[in-house]
């Protein structure tokens, strides 16, 4: 007895250990970015840095206004989820609910293999077949923009919401569907009147994840987006938060410019965690309902 109680009190230490571990490199991010991007905030002002329409960093008068990155973010992002939430939950659905066993095995082996596709190719393939096709198709100068950015990000985030929400509505209990059934419901009724409202919660956790993949995607962007920190227009080349860091970060002078760039990287810190409190808040509301 004493043997088990020992061990067990080892596991439970060591998983204590873990989530500890696991708080504080949270915490010490957290810091580390308000430590490093707070002082160019203060020079620079915070009504200036955050709203100021011209970045320029490497200028004679250098110019620290990320109002187009922030903006940028917001619609890639948001047109990205348009686009990539209703055909990874309809997959969700389909895979979860209407397909045979077979074909299931076939489209959810599909869908791993796009989670492990490196992000680079994401953006080789974009610029190779999709940032062309815009070019052929629209009749402008040049492909690489918002829009191509946009489509890159909905095919990318498409795993995340497929697999997360199918996981949840196949924990649907089978006696809510039964019960629908019964009562003269058509399975399609059923699905989308007890099975997904039942799996709210973990399809919402599922549009979680594709937005924090969204916003803080990087390589892929930056190859598609044409890397320029133009205010966002759907077919001209643009700058998201996450290429600004990347694409500055290997030349950036020590001092204001470098601390501008961690400036943006706590920007974007906060807004994954602004999205994250939103949606909790709400799930936790609906919840109590």
């Amino acid at each position: 007895m004493r043997r088990k109680q020992l061990a067990e009190n080892v596991i439970h230490g060591f998983f204590l250990l873990m989530g500890l571990v696991t708080v504080g490199c949270v915490l010490l991010i957290t810091v580390y970015l308000i430590v490093a991007g707070i002082p160019a905030i203060r020079e620079i002002g915070l009504v200036k840095f955050l709203f100021g329409p011209e970045w320029d960093s490497a200028a004679a008068e250098p110019k620290f206004g990320i109002l187009p990155f922030i903006l940028t973010s917001v619609y890639g992002t948001a047109g990205a989820i348009l686009l990539g939430v209703p055909v990874g939950f309809m997959t969700a659905v389909f895979l979860a609910k209407m397909a045979s066993p077979k074909l299931r095995a076939v489209v959810s082996s599909a869908v791993s293999l796009l989670a492990g596709i490196p992000s680079v190719v994401y953006g080789l393939v974009g610029m190779l077949v999709l940032v062309p096709g815009i070019r052929a198709v629209f009749h402008i100068p040049d492909g690489s923009g918002l829009l191509a950015a946009i489509i890159v990000l909905a095919i990318m985030i498409l795993p995340s919401i497929i697999n997360v929400a199918m996981t949840a509505l196949e924990a649907v209990p089978k006696e809510y569907e039964d019960g629908s059934l019964a009562l003269g419901a058509t399975p399609v009724e059923t699905w989308f009147r007890v099975s997904v409202p039942a799996a709210k919660s973990g399809i919402a956790a599922a549009v979680v994840l594709g937005v924090g993949r969204a916003i803080g995607e990087a390589m892929a962007v930056m190859m598609v987006s044409g890397n320029v920190p133009n205010t966002p227009s759907l077919f001209q080349s643009v700058r998201f938060l996450t290429t600004a860091v990347a694409s500055e970060m290997s030349y950036a002078a020590a001092g204001l410019q470098r601390q501008a760039l961690f400036s943006i990287a706590l920007v974007l810190f906060l807004f994954i965690m602004l999205i994250n409190a939103a949606l909790n808040f709400f799930l936790k509301r609906s919840k109590e309902r």
